[in-house]
């Protein structure tokens, strides 16, 4: 069991608060379902990117299988670690897709010890929880973000995912620019935003590497770029943009960008 390494600090640690939470950072009104193949998701302390996040789980319809592709901060264990065990929450259990999960070889290693503290895919699951019933996921986490290795990893999940039978979304944990000034960040994040609404992988890492782009998951998004993009997708669309500045009121600001890959 994968027990909650952020539970009471990204997020509150007990049911009640957590599913108050979510409901408070959730969109007031319904919005119009759209059948995405993935997602872009930020994974910042819910109070700062949890109404981004909401707002992209309302937006989309559910799945049987959620792949949860998130950066690894701590850089623990192996480079792109895929993890088999059951993950809990302040709102239950959550099991793996093992059946996926077993398909999975080559540049992705089983290996639990690269999530054990690691809270880019964990801060996705109650979101998960709250908005979706009968699921399970495939959490993996990506320590090497190289284009190669990120190729490597959405030429890993295409082939897994080829003649699948359950709907599945992959879903892409990331933050975008971090602590610099607002105006700065909203520019740097709308170049970054805009290659991925053109599903551009090699322009999105050209404009990571020319801006100095501090985005955390580039790699989880490029690999979830590639991947949708062989399954069929054709652009992204920006469904919300927030800056930690809109909570706190600072000019140095964190960007979180919600993002359907349709």
């Amino acid at each position: 069991m994968r027990r909650p390494a952020v539970a009471g600090q990204f997020y509150p640690g007990t049911e009640d608060a957590l599913r108050r939470l979510i409901g408070q950072l959730a969109p007031k009104q319904a919005k119009e379902k759209i059948k995405a193949c993935g997602v872009v998701v930020p994974h910042a302390g819910y109070v700062y990117s949890g109404a981004v996040a909401a707002d992209v789980y309302a937006s989309i319809e559910g799945a049987q299988t959620f792949v949860l592709l998130g950066p690894s901060h701590y850089l623990t264990g192996s480079a792109v670690a895929v993890s088999g065990e059951s993950w809990s929450t302040p709102l239950g259990v959550v099991e793996t897709d093992i059946e996926l999960v077993r398909r999975l070889e080559g540049i992705v290693d089983h290996d639990e010890a690269a999530h054990r503290n690691e809270h880019s895919i964990e801060v996705q699951v109650p979101f998960l929880q709250y908005f979706f019933r009968d699921f399970r996921i495939v959490p993996i986490a990506i320590a090497m973000q190289d284009y190669d290795t990120v190729k490597e990893v959405a030429a890993e999940l295409i082939r897994v995912l080829e003649g699948y039978d359950k709907r599945v979304v992959i879903v892409a944990s990331s933050d975008f620019t971090h602590y610099e000034d607002v105006a700065v960040a909203k520019k740097k994040d709308a170049a970054l935003i805009e290659d991925i609404e053109r599903l551009d992988v090699p322009g999105f890492y050209d404009d990571i590497y020319r801006l100095d782009a501090t985005c955390c998951g580039y790699g989880p998004i490029s690999a979830m770029m590639m991947a949708c993009a062989s399954r069929g997708a054709k652009r992204g669309q920006l469904l919300r943009y927030a800056t930690s500045g809109d909570v706190t009121g600072d000019r140095q600001v964190v960007g979180y960008a919600g993002i359907a890959v349709v």
